[in-house]
């Protein structure tokens, strides 16, 4: 573990930072012959999808991968071990002190363990009977939605297909899922203006387009081989214009390993042409005013004879409600766009200017739009931005949410949705011969719920961190441990699977880089990228644990045990992947001759009605909307509210910490820090390195309160922090989300800061969340 410090990076981003970061975790899972092995077939035709991101595959790259997604990979072909003895040898009270990095590097799981309530430990258990446990449980429920299941994005196509089957079949819509808590808003923000809720564009796009808006993303840490693509762009000349309240070194400077010129030189190439610090939820205002200013600057062009700025025969063709749109714009003082936004009138106007003088033109944007209260309305305002120039629906330009996990938007695909539509009902009915479930399920809040309730009894996960991931974390870690059973599929142990219901069962699965041998041999599955591309994943290394069973195996196996009479063939299906497939192109049109185009080296890309200016509206055209900006929030008295956003750092990807540093930020062998302006420190009176603690404000209630965070003084704007999550989860309220999505706000969380009361010597000690991993 890194010496506790705070050092702040001045190199780029990549370059020999990161060589040094793939060595040393090479050496730290102890895999420097393996490893190099393994990560050549990551992200190539015949190998394995990236367990990281969803970033796509370029297919011309003899390597393709990053610096985080070696770490993915690494943590997932590491040699350790955490066998039953191993965790067995620790109560899950003791466990449950421990740091989630120091969870994670107890290694892969290897059989499957059920927890013993007497001894409080997790003992071996059977597949049989674990099997049979579930079943149990599931047959003993009251009404099918007393059941939830819960998907991560690293689950295949094929098993997130037969998930939601089951839990049809068993009769229940219940899916909260990642995309709850991430890009809910993109899709459905989308879907109403664009008539589809994908981005428009493909990976190819970014070759051509003349400039590039970023907003709310740190591609340097969520998605590197972003990074590739923005630094061809930026060198043929493309302009490349950010938006996002922390200077991130990924959109300032890039050096890329795999050029010998910048890394014998010791150079890089600058990303962002224009770098704008916007206000924590201040993009709705950006966007507004990017919008508004180019209709003032479509008046000047008709003045003076010029060519028109907005596209008119493309708005005229394509779209609708463009007067109302316009009207609303005109009207809003450039007053309260600037104070909303935080930047000044000649930045909009610069960013609008860079804009309008771009024949294509892609939107891209993260989770720092997704994850606040008006984030439905920032999206709607994107897709309105660009229909304003017909940026939509033709080459180098384009709509482009950069989506997390390696398939959360494939799980969508194949019917993980709590709100399904009935034409997707109507054909499982008439496929698979059982009528599904109607009313709509649980979205991951409404699960939360309901299990607080008590009227949710038994807890399925997928893969994923649920009960770090979610917001509101002890109100969660309650409502997980009021069910009667909670089951979690996983390869590695994480908090999850100590914050449990009466009875608890941790299934252990294969990993993406491992072979998955069935009945009729190995087998590949499939995933979907950001921009919709399909291919195969095929793992090539021996498997941690004779033990371990693929995804679609398990959730075959439990559904024959929990529905003995169903007529569906579970565990031939999962004994040949290409019959799940065949299924697949069934049930969705888009997926015809499904496992021949899959072989295709590089797959194929799903249809997308919006790139071919097809809009699957009522309207049957693309649809502007009038997006208030919020109201400012009102004074509080006698204290300084701030707005925190919840950050990943560095060394981690969603809940899974790889390591305590965060390079890029400078924060090293430590987590439990919150990023300030140096003058609304020295506002407060507290002192540099200082230790705050952080509660969180909604109303009257100041009950959400984490303790002991450094303050570290940082380049972003007054009133606005930053923290890591899954630390700050605690402070985001389960009310606190998107209007129209329930995405927890995340991004925008009112918190004050008090000083820690601790001794200056006690607070110089590690406490749990950063205690060393177990092999230190």
């Amino acid at each position: 573990m890194s010496e506790q410090r705070i050092e702040f990076y001045k190199g780029p981003a990549g370059g020999w930072g990161a060589l040094r970061s793939v060595a040393h975790q090479l050496r730290q899972h102890r895999i420097a012959l393996k490893g190099p092995r393994t990560l050549l077939s990551a992200n190539q035709p015949g190998g394995f999808d990236c367990p990281g991101c969803a970033w796509p595959d370029s297919n011309s790259r003899t390597v393709d991968f990053c610096e985080n997604g070696v770490k993915a990979v690494a943590a997932e072909i590491t040699a350790d071990r955490a066998t039953p003895e191993l965790v067995g040898s620790h109560t899950v009270a003791e466990l449950a002190t421990w740091s989630d990095h120091r969870l994670e590097a107890l290694g892969r799981l290897t059989h499957p363990m059920a927890y013993d309530a007497a001894a409080d430990r997790y003992r071996p258990i059977a597949w049989d009977e674990a099997f049979a446990r579930i079943a149990r449980h599931l047959q003993a429920l009251d009404h099918p939605d007393q059941a939830v299941f819960y998907t991560s994005g690293r689950t295949s196509n094929e098993a997130a297909f037969l998930y939601q089957l089951f839990a049809r079949a068993f009769g229940t819509n219940n899916f909260p899922d990642c995309s709850n808590m991430c890009h809910e808003p993109s899709g459905l923000g989308m879907k109403a203006s664009l008539g589809v809720g994908k981005g428009t564009v493909a990976l190819h796009d970014f070759g051509l387009a003349d400039a590039i808006f970023i907003f709310g993303q740190n591609p340097g840490t969520n998605h590197p081989r972003m990074l590739g693509e923005l630094r061809e762009a930026a060198r043929r000349g493309a302009r490349i214009v950010s938006f996002n309240p922390l200077r991130e070194r990924g959109l300032e400077r890039f050096a890329d390993p795999q050029s010998p010129l910048e890394m014998a030189t010791g150079g890089a190439t600058p990303i962002s042409s224009a770098y704008h610090q916007v206000r924590i939820g201040g993009d709705l205002a950006v966007l507004k005013g990017l919008c508004k200013r180019l209709f003032e600057l479509d008046d000047a062009a008709q003045a003076c004879g010029a060519p028109r700025v907005l596209d008119v025969a493309f708005l005229a063709q394509h779209t609708e409600g463009l007067a109302a749109f316009e009207a609303d714009l005109r009207a809003e003082p450039w007053e309260a766009i600037v104070e909303a936004c935080g930047l000044t009138l000649a930045q909009l106007h610069a960013a609008a200017a860079v804009y309008a003088g771009a024949e294509r033109a892609i939107v891209c944007w993260g989770m720092g739009i997704t994850q606040h209260p008006q984030a439905v309305a920032a999206v709607r305002m994107i897709c309105s931005l660009l229909l304003l120039r017909g940026q939509v629906g033709k080459p180098g330009a384009g709509a482009c949410p950069v989506r997390g996990h390696s398939n959360v938007q494939g799980d969508r695909t194949m019917g993980i949705d709590e709100r399904p539509t009935a034409a997707f009902l109507d054909r499982l009915r008439d496929v698979f011969g059982f009528e599904p479930p109607r009313r709509a399920g649980h979205d991951t809040l409404a699960a939360i719920e309901a299990m607080a309730r008590g009227e949710a009894k038994v807890f399925i996960g997928m893969g994923g961190n649920f009960a770090a991931a979610a917001p509101d974390t002890h109100v969660t870690a309650a409502a997980l441990r009021r069910c009667a059973l909670t089951v979690q599929v996983s390869t590695k142990l994480n908090r999850s699977h100590l914050v449990h219901g009466r009875e608890a069962l941790i299934l252990p699965c294969l990993g993406r880089t491992e072979v998955d041998l069935q009945a009729t041999g190995p087998q590949g599955v499939t995933v979907e990228d950001s921009m919709s591309m399909v291919h195969l994943s095929t793992g090539v290394n021996t498997p941690a644990s004779p033990h371990l069973l693929s995804e679609p195996m398990i959730v075959a196996r439990m559904a024959a045990a929990a529905l003995p009479s169903s007529r569906v063939p579970w565990i031939d299906l999962a004994g040949d992947y290409d019959r799940i497939r065949d299924l697949i192109a069934r049930v969705f049109d888009d997926f015809a001759g499904f496992n021949a185009r899959v072989r295709v080296p590089g797959g194929f890309r799903l249809p997308n009605a919006a790139a071919e200016r097809r809009w699957e509206t009522a309207s049957g055209k693309a649809q502007f909307s009038v997006q208030a900006l919020p109201p400012a929030a009102p004074p509080a008295a006698g204290r300084k509210v701030f707005t925190l956003a919840t950050v990943r750092s560095h060394d981690q990807y969603n809940t899974t910490v790889y390591g305590l540093d965060d390079r890029y930020r400078g924060v090293f062998g430590q987590r439990r820090v919150v990023f300030i302006h140096p003058d609304d420190r020295r506002e407060l009176g507290l002192p540099q390195a200082g230790w705050v603690d952080i509660t969180s404000v909604f109303g009257d209630d100041d009950s959400r309160r984490i303790e002991r965070f450094l303050l570290v003084d940082y380049d972003l704007p007054r009133g606005c922090l930053a923290g890591y999550y899954p630390e700050t989860n605690p402070l985001v309220a389960l009310a606190h989300h998107a209007q129209g999505a329930r995405t927890p706000a995340s991004k925008a969380v009112p918190v004050v800061l008090t000083p820690h009361a601790a001794t200056p010597r006690a607070a110089r000690r590690p406490q749990p969340a950063e205690a060393a991993p177990a092999d230190a």
